[in-house]
């Protein structure tokens, strides 16, 4: 069955391709800035634990 009409049947929202593109790009940017802060917390973690962590008991 066609996805388009079986949504119109239930009162689903059809989102247009420049609607689906818009969402698409919104999605890889929030992507992008998580992955960035991911990493920006982590090198900070490794800045402020500095030469120490290697000079540790065993």
């Amino acid at each position: 069955m066609d996805k388009k009409r079986d949504d119109d049947r239930r009162g689903g929202i059809v989102l247009t391709e420049e609607q689906k593109r818009r969402r698409r790009a919104r999605s890889l940017a929030i992507a992008l800035v998580l992955g960035g802060l991911v990493l920006l917390f982590y090198i900070i973690t490794i800045v402020r634990l500095g030469p120490n962590v290697l000079t540790r008991p065993l």
